[in-house]
């Protein structure tokens, strides 16, 4: 069994060596624990720091991508790399890195695909008021949009099996964290949650510089990706809520045709014949969307089986002895990559 606690950074010489000295290097249960840093196109020392402190595994961006791209590149690295477990943590020293035996465990037992460290948002006394307020309204509304129960749901704290992450298809640019869950549970992927430590708070956060600005970009993403995996239940609900609305003034018009005096209320009638027009457009566009999801589905099956066979492949071209089987490997892989575009 092989865990890999994954790092993204963007300029973190100054917290990295602590995260890195908190992260356990035994855990009953795990044969081998590696440290992989993703370095997001930091302009200081990090990935020289990293590897001065030890950390086994360093990938580079040449350009700052942002913490969901960092985050898609380090899962990709760690499968490539043989790791059964990921666990993500973040670099401003947040976590309490002790915490990762208990954020294994339920994958560890079998219980569970992914796993989300809970700060205990209501009682924790390295966050404001205001936090925890948006922290318990957005976990609520994720939670319902999800159909999971993890109570912290932007907790970057997390770990995740091997077999679950190669079903996530990280496609946002701004955070992962709630759109993971909402693939999740559209994916039927078992997801806990454990009660974990904080530290108290190195820096402010950088992923964004104002709250309403946090508000605008999370609400942009869960309605994204909501819609994207639940496409016939969002125009559905656009779509009857125009024609309900629409009808209104219909029947209004009809009512005064009825009792005689309908020459003065056909305003009525071309505004309700418009919202109906427009509400029954947007059931259509539900329908096509949908079709359209099956095909995404479709997609991200070939997607995850390219990346099976890629990996074996991988590995295969790593111990195999044979020059003429490793130039056979490298040949099947550039196929897989041609047909991975292709696809995409």
């Amino acid at each position: 069994m092989k865990l890999i606690v994954q790092i993204p950074c963007f300029n973190e010489e100054a917290t990295l060596p602590a995260v890195i000295r908190d992260i356990p290097r035994k855990i009953a249960g795990v044969d081998t624990i590696e440290i992989l840093v993703i370095d997001d196109g930091s302009s200081d020392r990090t990935a020289e720091v990293a590897r001065e402190h030890g950390v086994e595994h360093i990938v580079r961006h040449t350009t700052n991508k942002g913490l969901a791209r960092a985050f898609r590149t380090g899962i990709e690295a760690c499968l490539r790399r043989g790791a059964d477990i990921i666990v993500n943590t973040d670099a401003d020293n947040q976590y309490f890195g002790g915490d990762i035996k208990k954020l294994i465990a339920p994958i560890l037992d079998g219980c569970a695909d992914i796993v989300v460290g809970d700060r205990g948002t209501r009682n924790n006394p390295n966050f404001s008021l205001g936090k925890k307020g948006l922290q318990i309204i957005g976990s609520a509304l994720v939670r319902r949009l999800s159909r999971t129960t993890v109570p912290d749901a932007v907790s970057g704290f997390r770990a995740i099996s091997r077999e679950a992450a190669l079903q996530l298809n990280i496609v946002s640019s701004f955070s992962y964290t709630i759109e993971m869950l909402i693939q999740a549970g559209s994916k039927r992927l078992s997801v806990a949650s454990v009660p974990i430590a904080t530290n108290p708070k190195t820096r402010e956060s950088r992923l964004f510089r104002s709250i309403p600005q946090f508000l605008i970009r999370s609400g942009t993403t869960i309605v994204r990706m909501y819609a994207m995996y639940k496409p016939l239940r969002v125009f559905f609900f656009i779509g009857m809520s125009l024609v309900l609305i629409g009808a209104l003034p219909v029947v209004r018009f009809l009512y005064f045709y009825i009792v005689g005096g309908g020459q003065g209320h056909v305003q009525s009638l071309i505004l309700g014949g418009v919202f109906l027009i427009i509400g029954f457009i947007t059931l259509l566009i539900g329908m096509l969307a949908d079709l359209i999801g099956f095909n995404r589905q479709l997609i991200e099956m070939t997607l995850q089986k390219i990346s099976r066979i890629e990996l074996e492949l991988e590995r295969d071209g790593i111990t195999g002895t044979q020059p003429d089987a490793k130039l056979d490997v490298r040949k099947i892989k550039k196929e897989l990559a041609a047909l991975r575009r292709r696809a995409g």
